[in-house]
């Protein structure tokens, strides 16, 4: 949802030390149905602070999303931050996967954007997706692939599968069966913690 673009998480009282992390994705990372607190953002932001970090997380993810769409938008996001983020951690194609559209599309996209955010100063880590099993073989190869193969291009770090622990896990899942619930969203900012942690090291 746009309402929920850009969306400062909290805030901190030395803004010179603290660094900023966007999250830029589609529904998985924007809070789909969630309330307010309950979102990748938010949750991320509460658990780096609990480990003694001093950051904010933004929330750029919009619900929908393909990577065309997030590459499209790139620059008017980037240009309506005070700051450069020190962190973008990169999670589209979920939907390029859902509507059928070619990897080699998604590919390229996600590839300029990397190189972009890269280019403006920002780290990047990239959150993977994989392609559902009704997909095929051929096209579960091409797709899943292209996530450790860009973040080996531009030497940034991966995080292979942002839904880890928690696609098919009734427990974990909203009723449409796809999008992460309050308690999901905690297994998802567990997951990849580790991973946001030494990125910002």
């Amino acid at each position: 949802m746009i309402a929920a673009f850009l969306l400062f998480v909290g805030a901190s009282p030395s803004f010179a030390e603290t660094r900023t992390i966007v999250a830029y994705g589609d529904s998985l990372m924007a809070g789909y149905q969630l309330k307010p607190g309950e979102g990748f953002a938010p949750q991320l932001e509460k658990a780096l602070k609990a480990k003694g970090h001093s950051v904010r997380v933004m929330s750029g993810a919009v619900s929908g999303d393909t990577t065309a769409a997030g590459k499209a938008r790139m620059a008017w996001v980037l240009g309506g931050l005070k700051a450069k983020p020190d962190l973008v951690i990169l999670g589209l194609g979920a939907n390029d996967m859902l509507r059928g559209l070619p990897p080699a599309q998604a590919r390229a996209n996600l590839d300029a954007m990397i190189a972009d955010f890269k280019k403006r100063g920002s780290k990047v880590l990239v959150a993977g997706m994989l392609a559902a099993p009704n997909m095929g073989k051929a096209y579960a190869a091409e797709f899943n692939g292209m996530y450790p193969a860009l973040a080996k291009k531009h030497a940034v770090p991966l995080y292979p599968f942002f839904m880890k622990g928690v696609v098919a896990n009734k427990a974990l899942l909203l009723g449409d069966g796809m999008h992460p619930n309050p308690k999901g969203v905690s297994v998802i900012v567990q997951g990849i913690l580790p991973s946001v942690e030494a990125a910002l090291r």
